[in-house]
Order: structure tokens, then C-alpha cells, then sequence
């Protein structure tokens, strides 16, 4: 009888390079040998760690973008080349668009603060007899604490959001890539005049907030006969209860939450995944917004 071709005596035709307890139709590769079957400690710990890494990433990723920006703006920002026309033309309309179109919010929520707080103030000083103590009270509680946090909101439901939904429609729509493509830096163009014009509205309306305040209470306790002295004295009570401290570290305050609330936005729209839309980007941005301004109270009430 001829004899058969070789591998032909097997059944299938199995390959006559595999042992003889490989399957049929299966290869065999000799380094799966070498890989454990079952992953020892080492392994186990090393997959735990990183799911712990992977879930501290998600969590924080938004803080240390935050971080990255914050460096990038101020190094970006002293350098001449940067700001070109259209560069200090988006600069100048958002100025226009937080400082003047906020103004007039502003000025009604300093002067509802003024009648709600700075006037119970000083009447609750004057019954108690501490009314040498009104222009500390007011600094620490009006101008120092409460100023910075409503003009934090303020500029955020605003501006803040606006300026979110314009970044985030234009990133979801594709338009930023294609600013890419044409080879403008986004960045420059967007998040560093939007984000310092926001930081100089902060200063602006946060001192206009305060003198608001400040002089509705006065007059709503002089209307009221709480108090008898001048308008200047008032005033001038308030300026000298304020430390050398309080000189730098009150308009130090509505300078950071300007441009961190501004920072925050730009950068919640930059980041946005194409599945965003307005309903999810606005409640993200809203909230990470409020801690942010919080953040900011919390540290500089500590002194940090």
C-alpha cells in the first residue's frame, strides 16, 4: 500500500510540529508556558493599585488641568507676541460683557446686602453698647468674607456661564479643532484674554459691591437715627479698622476668584466630549464654579 503524505495519518490533518495532547486546529506556542496561569500577590496588588490610580485620575483630572492653566495664563500673558489684535479685541468684549453688563446686578445685590446685613449690623451694635466695634464687624463680615463669595456668584451664573456655553458649543461643534487645523492655539485666543478680563472684573465689581453695601447701610441707620455722624466718619471708621493685611489680601481675594471663576469656565468648555450637550455641561460648570469660589473664601480665611 502507498503511504500517505506526511501529517495525513492523523485525523484532520493535526500538525505534525504539535505534542501529542495539543488539540486539533490549535497552535501551540512554547513562551504560554512561561506565563503564570494564576497571578500571584505581586500581580494582584500591582492591578489593585492601579484601579485605585485610575479612579484618583477621574476624580481629580479637573484640579490638576486647573493647576496646568493657572501656570500657563500667567506665563502666556507676559509675553508681548501673545496678545496680537485678536487676542486683546476678545479681551476688551469680555471686559465690557463682565464688568458693564454685571454692574447694574451688582449694585442692586451690595445695596440689598447693605439694608438685610450692614444696617442690622450697626443697630445691633449700638443696642448692645459696641459701637466702636462697627467698623471692624463690617470689615471682617461685609468687605472681607461675604463681598467676595456673592460677587463670585454673581460673575459665575452670569458671565461665567456664557462664557461656558460659547467654548463648549464651539468645542462639541468641532469648530475648536478646526481653529486647530488652521494652526490658532485655542488656549491663546480663548481661555487667556477671557480669563484676565474676568480677573479684572472680579477687582472692580467686588469694590463697587462693597462701597454699595457699605452705603445703603449707612443710610438706612441714618434714616433710622441709628447713627448720627457723617457719611465721611462712617467711612473713615471703616478704612482705619482695616489692617496693612486687609489692604492686600481683600482685593487679593476679588482678583483670585475673578480669575479662577473665569479660569474654571473657559476650561469646562475646552473639555467638554463630543456626547455634551448644554444641559450637562451648564450643571457641571455651575458646580464646580461654586466650589471653586468657595475654595478660594475658605483659604483666605485661613490665611493661606
Amino acid at each position: 500500500m502507498p503511504h500517505s503524505p506526511e501529517g495525513q495519518g492523523s485525523p484532520q490533518g493535526q500538525n505534525a510540529d504539535s505534542p501529542p495532547d495539543q488539540p486539533a486546529g490549535q497552535i501551540f506556542h512554547p513562551e504560554d508556558d512561561d506565563r503564570p496561569r494564576n497571578p500571584g500577590v505581586f500581580q494582584s496588588f500591582r492591578r489593585f493599585l492601579g484601579a485605585i490610580g485610575a479612579l484618583l485620575r477621574r476624580q481629580v483630572w479637573f484640579l490638576l488641568v486647573m493647576l496646568g492653566t493657572i501656570w500657563g495664563v500667567l506665563n502666556e500673558s507676559i509675553r508681548p507676541g501673545n496678545w496680537r489684535r485678536t487676542v486683546r479685541y476678545e479681551f476688551q468684549i469680555t471686559l465690557s460683557a463682565v464688568t458693564v453688563g454685571g454692574l447694574l446686578s451688582t449694585l442692586v445685590t451690595g445695596a440689598l446686602t447693605g439694608v438685610a446685613v450692614v444696617s442690622q449690623t450697626i443697630y445691633w451694635l449700638g443696642f448692645a453698647g459696641m459701637a466702636k466695634m462697627t467698623g471692624s464687624i463690617l470689615v471682617s463680615v461685609i468687605v472681607r468674607e461675604i463681598a467676595p463669595i456673592l460677587v463670585g456668584v454673581l460673575m459665575l451664573g452670569r458671565s461665567g456661564m456664557l462664557s461656558l456655553a460659547e467654548i463648549g458649543l464651539l468645542t462639541t461643534g468641532g469648530q475648536i479643532r478646526s481653529l486647530q487645523a488652521e494652526g490658532l492655539d485655542p488656549f491663546l485666543l480663548l481661555v487667556l484674554p477671557r480669563t484676565l478680563a474676568f480677573m479684572i472684573s472680579g477687582f472692580t465689581l467686588g469694590i463697587l459691591f462693597s462701597v454699595a453695601s457699605l452705603t445703603t447701610g449707612y443710610i438706612i441707620s441714618r434714616a433710622s437715627g441709628v447713627i448720627s455722624s457723617s457719611i465721611l466718619s462712617f467711612f473713615y471708621d471703616v478704612a482705619t479698622a482695616m489692617t496693612h493685611t486687609d489692604y492686600i489680601l481683600i482685593p487679593l481675594k476679588f482678583i483670585v476668584v475673578g480669575f479662577l471663576v473665569g479660569l474654571g469656565c473657559c476650561i469646562s468648555g475646552l473639555t467638554a466630549s463630543g456626547e455634551d450637550t448644554l444641559a450637562t455641561m451648564l450643571p457641571r460648570g455651575f458646580s464646580r464654579g461654586m466650589l471653586i469660589v468657595m475654595t478660594v473664601s475658605v483659604l483666605f480665611s485661613l490665611k493661606l
